[in-house]
């Protein structure tokens, strides 16, 4: 007994470390919101900087995948919500000059909350997850769209990276939609469950932080 206890202590930590090696990456000292150019226009560079923020790729993954898991009808919530409140929220955040205070305990909470509902499969009506996913659209985008310039400036680049928000909910909202297995739906779950950790994780980092 002590033999197997020893085993699955040792097969734990490598998953413990490898989730808070990620959530500390997810946390760097300073966070800036200008754009890295990708030399193909600032439509690209928008794009491009959707994929290289985990803490925004993860939020709207989690969203997508606990929607499409919901049903058809909540997923195509998610999908037009998401990416027009992301938009929206991304021109608000454009007028400002700076990066808002608390937008690390802000994001983490965020993934804390998609991961928790995607682990527990958690039943919410249409209307609440279009709700829900306009609010963590809204607060995002305005991390992005902060030090970006001004709304006119930041228009095209947030125009790319709505559009890389849009597929991906698209195709994470239609593959979860279409799962039927018990097995596949259970895989989903553990991978929200490993999100809300990151979140968990991410969250303390930042109020340690702060």
């Amino acid at each position: 007994m002590e033999g197997a206890l020893v085993r699955r202590t040792g097969a734990e930590r490598p998953t413990v470390r490898a989730i808070a090696t990620l959530a500390c990456g997810l946390w760097p000292a300073t966070a800036e919101a200008h754009l890295n150019s990708t030399g193909m226009g600032p439509l690209y560079d928008g794009l491009v900087h959707f994929v290289t923020s985990p803490e925004d790729l993860l939020a709207a993954f989690a969203l997508a995948l606990w929607a499409g898991l919901r049903s058809t009808a909540h997923g195509r919530r998610a999908l037009f919500a998401l990416p027009l409140a992301w938009l929206l929220g991304g021109l608000l955040g454009a007028t400002a000059s700076a990066m808002p205070a608390g937008q690390a305990v802000a994001s983490a909470f965020s993934l804390l909350l998609l991961g928790g509902l995607l682990a527990a499969d958690a039943n919410l009506s249409p209307r609440a997850t279009a709700i829900l996913a306009a609010c963590v659209g809204l607060q995002h985008g305005w991390a992005n769209g902060a030090g970006m310039g001004s709304p006119l400036s930041a228009a095209v680049p947030l125009l790319g990276l709505d559009a890389a928000v849009f597929a991906l909910v698209a195709v994470a909202a239609a593959f979860a939609a279409g799962l039927r297995a018990a097995w596949t739906r259970i895989a989903v779950r553990v991978a929200g469950s490993w999100i809300a950790a990151i979140g968990l994780l991410s969250l303390g980092w930042a109020l340690r932080k702060g």
